[in-house]
């Protein structure tokens, strides 16, 4: 008995032969998992654009007829979703600048309507009225502390300060981010796979 453990994800930079042992984790004695590894599964190409899918059904029937005295059982994910990568260009400085700029722009308008439409500023005034019995148009007392406040409140959300994490916890972020890739592999290994059914307007 050889158990196979298909690997979620493959990036590749260049095409290559893929090998067994790319794509899947093998459970086998010493003797048979080297001879095992080195099993040609898949020739990439140009043809096939970024995405490529294997299914663990297609490397099962193809190890069983080299292997005939041998019973393959496939265990965790089913395929092996293989992404190529094509050669990054250098950063744009500039071109970063000008998305930082209006990301830093949209933020703070966001953050300066939402205060406009709760009335912030009243609700402060009457709050420092409350406290101190005396009317005063600009209480920074209450509004310094609460902006410093929203800041902090802010990293300690998205759990990170540049590239440090400030625990093991996911942020928000990361985990909507998971969920879409999810997603997206679930609809890759639905439509790219020629063992499923394609896009109705295929």
């Amino acid at each position: 008995m050889i158990y196979l453990r298909m690997k979620k994800h493959l990036e590749i930079t260049t095409l290559k032969e893929l090998k067994l042992k790319d794509i899947a984790h093998i459970s086998a004695q010493p003797v048979w998992k080297k001879k095992l590894e080195s099993v040609p599964i898949y020739r990439l190409s140009k043809k096939d654009q970024s995405i490529v899918i294997i299914d663990g059904f297609v490397i099962i029937d193809h190890l069983s007829q080299l292997f005939e005295d041998m019973e393959f059982q496939l265990i965790g994910p089913e395929q092996t979703i293989i992404r190529i990568l094509k050669k990054s260009k250098s950063p744009n400085v500039l071109f970063a600048t000008v998305v930082w700029l209006i990301l830093f722009i949209g933020t703070a308008m966001t953050l300066m309507n939402f205060h406009y439409d709760v009335s912030m500023q009243e609700v402060q005034q009457k709050l420092h009225f409350l406290l101190t019995g005396k009317e005063s148009e600009y209480p920074l007392w209450i509004q310094i502390p609460y902006s410093l406040g929203l800041g902090l409140g802010m990293l300690l959300f998205f759990n990170h300060w540049f590239n440090r994490r400030f625990n093991e916890e996911p942020s928000p972020l990361e985990v909507e981010i998971y969920k879409y890739q999810q997603d997206l592999d679930n609809y890759v290994i639905q439509y790219e796979s020629e063992l499923n059914d394609r896009k109705p307007f295929d």
